[in-house]
């Protein structure tokens, strides 16, 4: 028995568009002219993300070999599978943000599930096309978010520098600020001239190397330096400890089926988090580079499978990292290839230099976090947000505020709430009742006086529909009212509701209504609703408003001659 045409159709579209979420051929079509380039690029930002995977490793509460991982098994996996030609992917400073409190809770062994469960919702979520839904997200939320997240970065190297991590007196919280504030009260003062002066030496070189060359990478040389003093000079610095020379053997991570529900809000936080980072960091690559356009739904398949593979080498979850694509595209990456390189760069450093890796003072790491940090935060946008509008600052600073206290995915809930909450009022006040005279002068009629006109304009919705019902029920006095709706534009259900309780109110006082100009989206909500249908006469109809007003006299007319 043949298929129809239909379901043929509806078939070959399917397969298109599971085709458009997976690897292919035309990935690498500019790779034969850009490949010096590409090389380039990768070999760059394999030095860099070094560091901040190592850093993102430890301050995420796991180990530096796990950011390593992560940062070579995912930037591979999101190179081939996601939808961005130039997105660097791995461990990030927000996914670090959002482990410690997992790891506290949970342990570090549940990360490895958490990760591969996040994973697995983050594919699903691509192939049920919602690479489109960030776009949702409002700009003062999302930098609100930023905001929040470079500070808890910030506060979460506090423990590098204050004490070795080895003799930590005490439990300190999960949150960020307060255990800063722990932390600083405990501090070692003996400790903290060697951890300041590691810093220091960090800050600087990555202030100064890029003036010198934008190609020198600064955080990496401060490191190199840091790590050869420590050698050198007996001190009581932390290291990252010993790293092993290869890549684990991949496996399974050991889920307990009874602990899945326990693990699922932590796997559903992390999935959100990658999403949202990987799409507003493909997003923002797209815009730098003119290497084409991404593709949303396969960049959260992509991701998810970056996610996926990291957790089957003991890794921790992985996002698109803004900070190490904008060295790629500055650097010249066009292609998938500079991502991978990157990856192959990384997996080199771990097959030749794990041990003096290992030697790296933690101290060392907290500086470079603590200047990606600062960088994170642009005074500009923040200025720019804050001169903008009243609801769009407050939107901002809530969502700040809540991440650090509280949690990244409450808060941009949170701020899209507050968002929607002042955008509906702001559209609310959009819709405006116009009360307008029939004629005046010479052109008026006897009777006219008796007659009413109400406009209405803008969107008519549940927010303002309450507020339009009292301003038009104040009118009295009139024969016959005509209501306009030319220029009505969104109408919702609550907003037809009110216009036929409109309709039903006038009529029971003994006023004729008049419908004018109800536009052709508007019909089938209005019969369905009964705005239509609360009218007297299917003739109080109109599409004219000369119509309508030679209709509104006769009824005035025909109410006067019945009076006398």
């Amino acid at each position: 028995m043949s298929s129809s045409p239909t379901t043929s159709a509806a078939m070959l579209s399917a397969l298109r568009r599971a085709r458009s979420l997976l690897p292919g051929v035309a990935d690498y079509s500019e790779t034969r002219r850009s490949w010096p380039k590409d090389l380039l690029a990768g070999a760059t930002v394999g030095i860099v993300a070094l560091p901040l995977a190592l850093g993102f490793g430890v301050s995420s509460g796991l180990t530096a070999e796990q950011g390593q991982i992560t940062a070579i098994v995912a930037g591979l996996l999101a190179a081939v599978f996601g939808g961005s030609h130039v997105q660097i992917s791995g461990p990030t400073g927000a996914m670090a943000v959002v482990l410690v409190p997992i790891v506290a809770i949970q342990g570090a062994e549940a990360v490895v599930a958490v990760t591969l469960i996040a994973g697995l919702i983050v594919v699903a979520d691509g192939l049920l096309r919602l690479g489109r839904a960030v776009s949702f997200i409002p700009w003062p939320v999302l930098e609100g978010f930023t905001l929040g997240i470079a500070a808890i970065i910030f506060l979460q190297q506090v423990p590098f520098v204050t004490t070795p991590v080895d003799s930590a007196p005490g439990e300190h919280s999960t949150n960020a600020l307060v255990a800063a504030g722990q932390l600083i009260g405990e501090a070692d003062w003996s400790y903290l001239p060697y951890s300041l002066t590691a810093v220091a030496i960090v800050v600087a070189c990555m202030l100064i190397a890029p003036k010198i060359h934008p190609s020198i990478p600064g955080s990496l040389v401060g490191i190199i330096i840091v790590t050869v003093l420590a050698a050198l000079v007996p001190n009581p610095l932390a290291t990252i400890g010993e790293i092993p020379r290869s890549l684990p053997v991949p496996s399974v991570p050991d889920i307990d089926l009874g602990a899945i529900g326990g693990l699922l809000p932590a796997a559903g936080t992390i999935a959100a988090l990658a999403a949202i980072e990987s799409l507003l960091s493909a997003r923002v690559a797209s815009s730098m580079s003119d290497s084409g356009a991404y593709r949303p739904d396969r960049e959260l398949v992509g991701q998810g499978v970056a996610s996926i593979g990291s957790s089957l080498f003991g890794g921790m979850p992985a996002t698109g990292a803004i900070a190490r694509t904008s060295v790629n595209i500055r650097a010249g990456g066009r292609t998938r290839l500079a991502s991978i390189v990157h990856a192959l760069v990384l997996l080199a450093i771990v097959l030749a230099a794990a041990a003096p890796v290992g030697q790296i003072p933690l101290a060392a790491l907290g500086g470079v976090l603590f200047v990606t940090a600062v960088r994170m935060v642009h005074l500009t946008t923040v200025r720019a947000i804050m001169r903008s509008t009243r609801s769009d600052a407050v939107g901002f600073i809530i969502t700040a505020l809540i991440t650090i206290s509280f949690d990244l995915i409450i808060a941009v809930g949170i701020g899209m709430v507050v968002a929607a909450a002042f955008a509906l009022r702001n559209l609310s006040r959009a819709t405006g009742v116009t009360i307008e005279e029939v004629s005046a002068g010479e052109s008026a009629h006897p009777g006219d006086d008796s007659i009413s006109i109400v406009r209405f304009d803008g969107p008519l919705f549940f927010a303002s529909s309450d507020r339009i019902f009292d301003e038009v029920m104040e009118l009295d006095g009139i024969v016959v009212v005509i209501l306009r709706m030319s220029q009505l534009e969104l109408v919702d259900a609550s907003g037809a509701r009110i216009l036929a309780e409109v309709v039903h109110a006038f009529e029971r006082r003994g006023i004729t209504v008049l419908i004018k100009g109800v536009k052709d989206s508007h019909v089938d909500l209005f019969r369905h609703v009964g705005v239509l249908g609360a009218l007297r006469d299917n003739r109080h109809l109109f599409d004219d408003l000369p119509s309508a007003i030679e209709h509104a006299r006769s009824h005035v007319e025909r109410a006067s001659t019945g009076s006398r």
